[in-house]
């Protein structure tokens, strides 16, 4: 409804109740968790796909720039989904 304010999300109760959660973590512990996971993941995956992308590729004149946007925007992105702030981009987003 427009008229009436925004709700914080929060998860279905019954949720928590199929798994095992210590009483010490929340759900916000656990998907900050998660999302280390899934970063650390694509760390790994960048760093190979670069040494791929540079030693095959090397005579490529847009290697060094995409790597550079592509690095950029990837930091963003974590930086925003990890703590809400996207410090460089903070003046285009909401």
């Amino acid at each position: 409804m427009p008229d009436q304010p925004l709700q914080p999300f929060a998860p279905p109760a019954a949720l928590f109740s199929y798994f095992n959660i210590p009483v010490g973590f929340s759900a916000g512990i656990v998907v900050t968790w998660v999302l280390y996971a899934v970063f650390a993941f694509w760390a790994v995956y960048t760093v190979v796909a670069i040494y791929h992308w540079l030693k095959y590729s090397h005579a490529s004149w847009i290697a060094f720039p995409a790597i550079a946007v592509h690095l950029f925007v990837s930091l963003a992105l974590m930086s925003y989904a990890l703590n809400g702030q996207a410090y460089f981009l903070a003046p285009y987003l909401p």
